[in-house]
């Protein structure tokens, strides 16, 4: 390894397990070299994400509620006493009632509605807000999107909506935050077999589909899609921001299957 992320700091939120996106995205920062803290909701998550932290050097998990703002103030208070500053952020925090993950998008409740768009978008631009401070140096902030934010994808229903906003809200906080020296993006990988993924309806149908039909043949891989979060970190990245960066193995470029799956 070339020791990319050497010196720098960050908080990755949302790692379930070890097939999660964001554990690819820490594992891969952490090899090159960066320090991390972890952030999970409830007891039963900090059990899971306690082992995977210390397989990485780190003790520093921190119990966070992204819908509670007293919990989000603790959170990167926390970080500013021990660090002092912050070097990047990984988002991977998505939410949806699994039962309106099937089905018409049109049936979509109110509440979930916004419950959704909360946990999905808004959650990253109140985690950008507190760590805009504590990026004196300029830094990096990476959330997680897919191309349901702007092509139907079945059973993907509100969550699409929330990825669009999201992916919006990704431009916008890297306008607002570049003169600071702080870059925005969003990574959009694929199908993933993730326990969020696996909350979609039809979930094993898309992935073998998209698996398939891709440029590659390919759907992403953890090691992939850390690869790039990596070189986003990195100063490799330091003139990319408002991007969204596909790692789908070339999936989204495709306007019909291929020729021998019509």
């Amino acid at each position: 390894m070339a020791d990319l992320m050497k010196g720098k700091r960050g908080l990755v939120m949302g790692v379930a397990n070890e097939r999660s996106i964001a554990w690819g995205i820490a594992s891969a920062l952490a090899a090159e070299g960066a320090e991390l803290a972890f952030s999970y909701q409830g007891e039963a998550f900090g059990k899971r994400v306690e082992p995977l932290a210390a397989s990485v050097g780190s003790d520093f998990l921190i119990d966070v509620d992204v819908t509670n703002e007293d919990s989000l103030d603790a959170c990167f208070g926390e970080i500013g006493r021990r660090w002092g500053s912050l070097d990047f952020v990984i988002h991977a925090i998505a939410f949806s009632d699994k039962n309106e993950l099937t089905g018409r998008f049109i049936n979509t409740t109110k509440g979930n509605f916004l419950n959704s768009l909360n946990i999905s978008c808004f959650s990253f631009i109140d985690v950008a807000r507190r760590a805009e401070p504590l990026m004196t140096n300029g830094g990096t902030l990476i959330t997680l999107t897919f191309q349901g934010s702007n092509k139907v994808v079945p059973n993907y229903n509100v969550m699409g909506v929330a990825k669009a906003a999201l992916e919006s809200a990704t431009r916008y906080l890297a306008n607002d935050l570049g003169p600071q020296g702080i870059r925005v993006n969003a990574i959009s990988p694929g199908p993933m077999k993730t326990l969020a993924g696996a909350a979609i309806g039809g979930a094993r149908a898309t992935y073998r589909h998209t698996e398939a039909n891709t440029p590659l043949r390919s759907n992403a891989t953890l090691e992939a899609i850390g690869g790039t979060a990596v070189w986003l970190c990195s100063d490799y990245g330091a003139c990319t921001s408002g991007e969204i960066i596909h790692v789908d193995g070339g999936y989204h470029v495709l306007g019909m299957p291929q020729a021998d799956n019509l």
